[in-house]
């Protein structure tokens, strides 16, 4: 859906689902969505993603044959930045020694 199903022009960025964390019940699913750009781009993708709920929880619905989908949280997935931030550390003290 977000490679070209969705038409806010919000999520023109580069966004992609990097992981779905769903709640023991089944009624929340909390969304990690990598995105490019800066933190206002960051801002305007989740903004679109959050407008296009209502849309995205229904066709899961359909598509997933459920009988209710989830209610979506979309949030940004910075553990790729972390992660370059630990191995820059790395890094940093394997040069000062």
């Amino acid at each position: 859906m977000l490679a070209g199903e969705l038409k806010d022009p919000r999520l023109g960025g580069l966004a992609t689902v990097s992981e779905v964390r769903l709640s023991p019940d089944m009624k929340q699913a909390r969304v990690y969505v990598n995105v490019t750009g800066t933190e206002a781009e960051q801002s305007a993708t989740l903004e679109g993603l959050h407008a296009a709920a209502g849309f995205i929880r229904h066709e899961l619905t359909e598509r997933l044959q459920l009988r209710r989908a989830p209610e979506l949280h979309f949030v940004v997935d910075r553990s790729e930045e972390y992660g370059q931030r630990i191995d820059e550390l790395i890094r940093n003290a394997k040069n000062s020694h």
